[in-house]
């Protein structure tokens, strides 16, 4: 614990607290990363949940194959993840090219910027998502579909309350990982620039004591949700 707490430790003695301030652009860092971080999450929700059902509650050949596609995210290296997404989204890419036809750009845009965040992110949030589905017993369900419940209001009634705490967790997982990436937005996204960006920026062009302002920004923005579910999560543990 010491280890993991020495950083930031170092990080409270190095602050300039007397000349605290933000560079130019922070704010404006700090605006795009939330509002593309939300977006992102919701697409991430919004598609992960029933993908992470599925692989919970399916049983099928080949798949292996499903799920080695959702661990090849999680094993590329962030950097190459973006060459991976330029290489498919940019302007010369199979995907890019009719894409860009019809005005939908995915490089150095706002959707890009959030396709970068939902591949970096989503990931996690459907390992942690099916994880909470299969802590569900089935069993539940099927007493619920025999009470004459469809199986719609069987997953709204049953196995979302039931889940909701590990799917709490993959949300806050997903939000950290959205919000934090960095190696993938580099390439997708450069501009518009968002904190891991602009932390880089400021390093460069500033030194590093211009990145520790907006260092303790991030982690405001970031951290209050995962602490807060983690004492929701905590409360309910000694509840039960």
């Amino acid at each position: 614990m010491l280890l993991l707490a020495l950083p930031f430790a170092g990080l409270t003695g190095a602050t300039a607290w007397s000349g605290f301030h933000l560079s130019p652009g922070d704010f404006a860092a700090m605006r795009i990363s939330v509002l593309y971080t939300a977006a992102a999450l919701v697409l991430i929700v919004v598609l992960g949940t029933p993908t992470a059902y599925w692989l919970a509650r399916s049983h099928f050949t080949g798949k292996w194959l499903i799920e080695l596609l959702l661990l090849l995210p999680l094993l590329t290296p962030p950097l190459a993840m973006g060459i991976l997404l330029a290489t498919l989204y940019g302007p010369y890419g199979w995907a890019g090219q009719p894409l860009e036809r019809i005005g939908l750009i995915l490089t150095n845009s706002a959707a890009a910027f959030i396709l970068a965040q939902f591949y970096g992110a989503a990931p996690y949030y459907i390992v942690a998502a099916r994880a909470a589905f299969e802590g569900v017993p089935g069993e539940l369900e099927q007493v619920a579909l025999t009470l004459g419940k469809t199986r719609w209001q069987s997953f709204l009634l049953v196995t979302l309350p039931l889940a909701r705490l590990g799917l709490a967790a993959g949300l806050a997982l997903a939000w950290v990982r959205a919000l934090g990436e960095f190696g993938i937005v580099l390439i997708v996204a450069y501009y518009p620039q968002g904190i891991p960006v602009k932390l880089w920026v400021n390093l460069q062009d500033m030194g590093l004591s211009a990145v520790y302002p907006l260092l303790w920004l991030f982690f405001l923005i970031a951290m209050p949700l995962p602490l807060l579910l983690g004492l929701l999560s905590r409360r309910r543990a000694a509840l039960l």
